[in-house]
């Protein structure tokens, strides 16, 4: 009977999270402003992107989330693994305002500055920029 109650649970959790995922719809913006991260388990060196702006992106109409947002983190994964990194854990932040974003950029440029044993490098747009993806169904 407990084994019934746990898979049943299962069963209706996962289809809330297929039903959720195809009633939302997606909108085109003109832009958003986001930076990367890239840090490693393996040293202590992190690298953050400039701001960047990228036109023409695809976000959640309900809750404003960038759509395919993984396909953001991976072009500067890529990047990593082509200068011979290929270990690193790489993000995306952004938001629509470039007010928010520089809050943020800030703030995780204040948490990895207080630390002091992290060697923070900075990466300009000249060196690595992000790409607008196409949404995918």
């Amino acid at each position: 009977m407990k084994l019934f109650k746990v898979l049943f649970s299962i069963t209706l959790v996962t289809l809330m999270m297929f039903s959720l995922n195809i009633s939302s719809k997606n909108k085109r913006v003109p832009k958003i402003y986001a930076f990367g991260f890239s840090a490693s388990f393996n040293d202590s060196t992190v690298y953050i992107t400039d701001i960047q702006e990228i036109d023409s992106v695809w976000v959640n109409e309900k809750n404003n989330f960038l759509v395919d947002r993984n396909n953001y983190s991976y072009q500067l994964k890529n990047y990593f693994h082509v200068q011979g990194q290929p270990n690193r854990t790489c993000l995306i932040i952004y938001a629509l305002k470039r007010k928010d974003v520089e809050k943020k950029y800030n703030k995780m440029k204040a948490r990895y500055t207080k630390a002091g044993n992290f060697d923070i490098r900075y990466l300009d747009e000249k060196s690595f920029k992000f790409v607008p993806v196409e949404l995918s169904e």
